[in-house]
């Protein structure tokens, strides 16, 4: 199973919603994992209508860490964003953000239908998506030669070329690999070389 799925299976368990958005680890504007669970009628009319940098929520993500409720959000809302998302159905919502001192960022949409987030649930929302946001650090324990195995698995080397190219065993860089694909908790090493470059470590 990906983390992605991990993290989809998760926030349904915890929330018991599956209508969100999720934006994880954002540098600049692109997430690392990103997963949209928002209804296809209610994404083609925001992209159609330009939305994006007109919404109250994604605005407050940009400024805050934690959460708050959609509705408080209405004030600054020239585009009617919000009332448009309750045509659509999204009748309750909440944003959640974290930010790191870096500027590593990630935040969330949660909505539902039967009423308002309470403030223990804007808490609890909160502290789920700043422990989804650190779920995805990148291990710091690889070595380099760990590291350098990867990345000619990436490139398409097999195990018989990386070893003679480094002047090692087979066993050795099946060991480095083995290494690598337990601290990244991957599945074999194809899966460990593209979740270290995903992590930007190759």
């Amino acid at each position: 199973m990906t983390l992605t799925r991990q993290i989809l299976e998760d926030v349904i368990a915890r929330f018991g919603q599956t209508t969100f958005y999720l934006g994880l680890r954002i540098r600049f504007a692109f997430p690392a994992t990103e997963i949209n669970r928002l209804p296809s009628a209610w994404i083609d009319f925001y992209s159609r209508e330009k939305f994006f940098c007109s919404d109250p929520a994604l605005r407050w993500s940009y400024d805050n860490t934690g959460a708050t409720r959609w509705e408080e959000l209405a004030q600054d809302d020239p585009l009617g964003v919000i009332g448009h998302g309750r045509a659509h159905g999204l009748r309750h919502g909440a944003v959640a953000a974290y930010c790191e001192e870096s500027g590593l960022r990630s935040y969330g949409l949660f909505f539902r239908t039967d009423r308002a987030f309470g403030a223990a649930e804007l808490d609890d929302l909160a502290a789920q998506l700043k422990a989804l946001h650190h779920r995805l650090d990148p291990p710091r324990t690889l070595t380099r030669a760990e590291l350098d195995v990867l990345r000619r698995i990436q490139d398409g080397h097999r195990i018989k070329e990386i070893a003679w190219d480094f002047g090692v065993s087979e066993g050795a860089i099946k060991q480095r690999l083995k290494n690598a694909r337990t601290k990244l908790g991957a599945q074999n090493g194809t899966h460990a070389a593209a979740l270290a470059s995903g992590f930007g470590l190759i």
